[in-house]
């Protein structure tokens, strides 16, 4: 696939998506965000592909925010519709991918950029990383799912002071309230995560999709997460990939499991 917005490339099992966009700090535009669902469900039907890393061109941005020349002058239905549509194609469809998506925060995500790092299943941080949803200081609030998982991530009292003063924390403290799992140096910040995507790639990839589903449900309203840890428990069982991995631990060798 040919993309104008976005790098991707697959090797040893994992897909790496870069947004392109240098000069606007990597901001995310209608476009982008299509292009990026698009990859994604790509990479999600690729078998070859174990773990998707995604990450921002250069070293001062993941994403910067969104394209506010794109939204300026909406009208409130148009407003409501952005959020509505960026969400189903980007930020809701990562959260729930079921390859593991690991974002490669490389200096600064904002607005729509932290909240596109939040969807994914966890976040790795150069040191100069700086994060931030500085919405309420244009007269909007986060609108691609911030003021959900934010809360989710760090609790809602230091959720709520982040996004009610528009400031940006360090990467350090990210680290500090469990925003970010880990901080690296930024000339070590790819090699790391892939380090990471590499202990994954050894996994079951049935197991590892189920698990994210389980996990995901606990944060769902009306879901009874313990069910579905129950129900996708047990679809383990009739899996090739089970039968793999009780053989090899019983035969003490390492598993060897499939692409499906």
């Amino acid at each position: 696939m040919n993309f104008e917005n976005i790098l991707v490339s697959v090797e040893n099992g994992i897909g790496q998506i870069t947004i392109n966009r240098p000069s606007k700090l990597n901001a995310l535009n209608v476009a982008t965000i299509q292009e990026l669902h698009n990859a994604l469900e790509s990479l999600e039907n690729n078998t070859d592909v174990r773990v998707i890393i995604i990450t921002g061109e250069g070293e001062k941005a993941f994403v910067a925010g969104a394209d506010i020349s794109e939204f300026a002058n909406f009208s409130i239905e148009e407003g409501a519709q952005l959020a509505a549509q960026g969400q189903e194609l980007l930020f809701d469809f990562v959260e729930n991918l079921k390859k593991p998506t690991i974002a490669a925060i490389n200096g600064f995500a904002l607005g729509g950029g932290l909240e596109l790092a939040m969807a994914c299943h966890f976040r790795i941080a150069s040191d100069n990383a700086k994060m931030g949803l500085p919405e309420v200081s244009l007269g909007v609030i986060p609108g691609y799912g911030g003021t959900q998982r934010l809360p989710q991530l760090i609790g809602k009292g230091r959720a709520m002071e982040m996004i009610m003063t528009a400031g940006m924390v360090s990467a350090e403290d990210a680290f500090r309230v469990g925003l970010v799992n880990h901080v690296v140096p930024q000339s070590e910040l790819l090699d790391f995560t892939k380090g990471i995507a590499l202990r994954i790639t050894r996994n079951s990839p049935f197991a590892i999709g189920r698990a994210i589903k389980s996990v995901n449900a606990n944060y769902k309203d009306g879901v009874n997460g313990y069910e579905t840890e129950i129900r996708n428990f047990g679809k383990c069982f009739g899996t090739e990939d089970f039968k793999e991995g009780t053989t090899a631990f019983l035969e003490k060798r390492k598993a060897e499991f499939s692409r499906k």
